[in-house]
């Protein structure tokens, strides 16, 4: 400051003076005590309109103010000088105004009121207050706008009667973020009172970590940012029961903070506002809770149970709990349902053995969690076999059936720990465990319900996985059944053959294939795919392979194989469970017979994809057989192909799933196919694995079957052949011609029953057929023989009679060869046996 105003010991005719700056006085220093130094902007006169003038000796106006110029709207110029009787006061007052006057130059001080009109014209009042110096006369004044001292002492009032009386709670920290004012209601709300809160800092007042929201929300709010709202505070505070930690109430609070400032804008402080909202935030948490709670159930209706596969279903509830409700869970089922049997076994199912089928954390250190050891029982990771003692909490919720909150165990690291039995159809099928980690909240009576809820819908789910693999496997061990085991032996043909389920582990299909060994070194080779999935498609197939080998076994041509098959399919789904809505039994197929002597193979489709053939030094091609229409849906014949086979030829015979795909047009995948074909191995084996390496990652959808045959000519010299008349004299030339033609190839053993044989069936083909007689022999796996001639009637085996004299030559065949039969020809029979080489 460079001056103060001050009394002047000398009264002048304005009553006051300046000190002056005197020439060499010493500066002010640097550094001045507590309490001095240079003003800052705001001061009272921002708020009040004040007026200071002088009256001399003389009662004449001695010095005007420029606020009393401004106050009263009379410039100085006009006022020094002037009577403030005649000037000021009307007419009527000034005997009354002289004789106040008088007094107050007389030393009498004075206080009243006076009308007066500002620099607007507008008129009010203001309060005078007169202040005589009784050393030479003069007087003192100061006029006040006793409007504005009257609104300001009305705001104080209502600042007072809020402040005091509200029960919302108010604090007013100034620009060093002390407390300066408080009101009883935020003080009772912290469990201190007001003197004790004067001057304390956030960190005094709350704990830390809200003490450190609070500074930096105070010092936003003070820099002019905007007001903040709703800033939830929580801390203890102590109750009426007593002074220990025990007798603590974790309180929440709402804070609204605003910025308080002076008329020039000059910030003074921040002001806040706060409410207790403790009752408002439990029931905001616990409404909170009850939607993540219907969050999770809404979650776990979408989520669990969208497979039919055990572990999955599993995983899928871990999934949904953790961490949204726990922190570390387990699912065991009995070991015994896994392996789809449908009830534990023992007296007791509590203990029967368990298997820990998923494990989810997020817990750090996991393994140290789940525990080697506990309680005395073993705890298996996911995968591994367990056992709960009968006295356990686990075994107690296996054999009632309900839940079980545990005693907290030693475990460091979990606080709470709940076990829900998993119940499906009034059948226990293992629990679920739950624990929560240090830090969070114990489980109550609702995350209790809750829990037994998302397990009891897992439940459902796990139990129908459970039934659809108990379902799943039987289907697959029928299907597997009904497959030939290994590579089946065939006359001049290399067989190999896959069959893959498909990938994604759902209904077992219809899919299969079969090699049939036929008379005279022929084969059957079919290939089929029941239309639909599951027991049914399964059964279906079954079914028709079993037909398809009885119509083989009667050596039906191709095309009536299939007519017979079709009539069958269309039989099957004209059962009474049929007609009540179930599906029809629809199902394609390839029957094709190759005769190893004339390596000839004759084709008929129903509905089938086409065969595809490999022919040496040439491109794989598909064969045009015509479709047909799939079995069991009839109205139309079957046409037979034949096609000759080249030694080394490859024939391929397949179902849709090696070639279709939702990821691909079924041409783009029998152009693969062939692709493969052509630019695979000589080797068979290996060329079906090249097929199914480059054409199995496409589809993944089906079931695979896929049957190849190489042609593999019969060795020279394999096959005899003759003709005789129909003559006496040929069943002795026929009996000649087959001793030769077996000692020539070292079958001495076989010379004498096969010339008794040949010259029984010869005698028959005379007394029985007509026309020319075929005999031809046949060295393959067996030694064949077959006798031809221009009758269509079949030889029937009977049992003869002591007095009949004939009717004992197929009886006789039939002791001595290994197998025998008869077969139609275009144009009569043929009849044959077989001898073991």
């Amino acid at each position: 400051m460079n001056s103060f105003p001050a009394r002047n010991a000398t009264h002048g005719s304005s009553g006051y003076a300046a000190v002056p700056e005197q020439p060499g006085a010493p500066t002010v220093p640097a550094s001045l005590p507590a309490g001095w130094g240079p003003g800052s902007s705001g001061t009272i006169y921002d708020y009040i309109r004040v007026a200071t003038f002088a009256i001399g000796p003389d009662g004449r106006i001695a010095q005007w103010s420029d606020r009393a110029a401004e106050f009263f709207g009379v410039p100085a110029a006009e006022a020094v000088g002037a009577d403030p009787i005649t000037a000021f006061i009307p007419r009527e007052l000034w005997q009354r105004g002289r004789a106040r006057l008088e007094r107050i130059l007389a030393g009498e001080e004075w206080v009243g009121t006076a009308p007066y009109r500002d620099l607007s014209g507008a008129e009010s009042l203001a309060e005078v207050y007169a202040m005589p110096a009784s050393a030479d006369g003069s007087a003192t004044c100061l006029a006040v706008d006793l409007g504005r001292l009257r609104a300001i002492e009305t705001d104080l009032a209502a600042s007072e009667a809020v402040i005091g009386q509200t029960p919302t709670g108010f604090f007013l920290f100034d620009c060093d973020l002390k407390l300066q004012r408080v009101n009883a209601a935020f003080a009772a709300s912290v469990g201190r009172s007001p003197a004790a809160l004067q001057g304390l800092a956030p960190g005094d007042v709350f704990r830390p970590a809200d003490a450190d929201r609070l500074l930096l929300s105070l010092r936003k709010v003070l820099t002019g940012q905007e007001p903040v709202l709703d800033l939830r505070l929580t801390g203890p505070v102590r109750t009426d029961r007593g002074t220990s930690a025990r007798d603590e109430e974790q309180r929440t609070w709402a804070v609204s903070l605003y910025r308080l400032t002076a008329s020039g804008g000059r910030p003074i402080g921040v002001a806040g506002q706060v409410q207790d909202v403790t009752s408002r935030h439990i029931a905001e948490r616990e409404a909170a809770g009850v939607r993540r709670n219907l969050a999770l159930l809404n979650e776990a209706s979408t989520h669990i149970g969208s497979t039919l596969d055990l572990e999955t279903t599993a995983k899928e509830l871990l999934d949904v709990i953790v961490p949204q409700f726990c922190d570390v869970a387990t699912v065991d089922l009995y070991s015994v349902l896994l392996t789809g049997d449908s009830t534990p076994q023992g007296a007791h199912p509590e203990s029967g053995e368990l298997r820990r089928v998923a494990v989810s954390s997020v817990v750090g250190n996991a393994p140290s969690v789940l525990g080697s050891e506990r309680g005395g029982v073993q705890v298996a990771e996911a995968g591994g076999t367990l056992c709960y003692p009968p006295r356990s909490p686990h075994a107690r919720a296996l054999r009632t059936g309900r839940s079980v909150v545990p005693q907290p165990g030693p475990d460091p690291l979990l606080r709470s720990t709940l076990v829900v039995p998993l119940v499906a159809r009034d059948q226990v099928l293992g629990l679920v465990q739950l624990s929560r980690a240090i830090g969070s909240e114990p489980f109550d009576a609702r995350e209790v319900a809750i829990a037994e809820e998302l397990v009891a819908r897992a439940a459902v789910c796990v139990d129908n996985a459970r039934l659809y693999r108990r379902e799943h496997e039987r289907a697959l061990i029928l299907q597997r059944s009904l497959l030939p085991p290994g590579n089946p032996a065939a006359s001049g043909l290399e067989i190999a053959r896959r069959y893959l389920p498909s990938n994604n582990n759902t209904e077992v299909g219809g899919d299969w294939f079969d090699v049939i060994p036929l008379p005279g070194s022929r084969t059957a080779l079919v290939i089929g795919d029941v239309m639909g999935r599951g027991l049914r498609a399964a059964v279906a197939m079954g079914q028709l392979r079993t037909a398809v080998r009885t119509l083989a076994m009667l050596d039906v041509d191709p095309a009536d194989v299939l007519s017979a098959l079709d009539e069958i399919a269309r039989g099957l789904g004209n059962d009474d469970w049929a007609e009540s809505g179930a599906e029809l039994y629809l199902a394609t197929c390839v029957y094709a017979v190759y005769d190893a002597v004339k390596q000839r193979c004759t084709f008929a489709n129903a509905g089938h994809l086409p065969p595809v053939l490999l022919a040496p030094g040439e491109a794989a091609r598909m064969l045009d057989v015509p479709p047909g229409l799939p079995l069991g849906v009839g109205g139309e014949p079957f046409e037979e192909v034949t096609v000759d086979l080249p030694e080394g030829a490859v024939l391929g015979l397949y179902t849709d799933g090696l070639v279709e795909s939702r990821k691909h047009q079924l041409d783009e995948g029998l152009k693969a196919f062939r692709t493969s074909l052509t630019n695979g191995s000589d080797r068979l084996e290996e060329l079906c694995d090249q097929v199914l390496d480059e054409l199995n990652p496409h589809h993944g959808e089906d079931d695979i079957a896929l049957l190849m045959a190489k042609v593999q000519a019969l060795p020279k010299g394999s096959v005899g052949d003759w003709r005789f008349p129909s003559e006496p004299t040929s069943v002795a030339k026929a009996r000649e011609a087959a001793c030769g033609w077996l000692l020539e190839r070292g079958l001495d053993e076989l010379v004498d029953t096969s010339e008794l044989l040949v010259s029984e069936l010869v005698t028959n083909a005379l007394r029985h057929g007509r026309g020319e007689i075929r005999l031809r022999l046949l060295r393959d796996r067996t030694m064949v023989c077959e006798v031809w001639d221009d009758a269509y009637a079949q030889p029937r085996q009977r049992r003869a009679q002591e007095t009949d004299e004939g009717g004992r030559g197929l009886q006789l065949v039939s002791l001595l060869a290994e197998r025998w039969g008869s077969r139609r020809t275009p144009k009569g029979k043929i009849v044959w046996f077989e001898l073991a080489l």
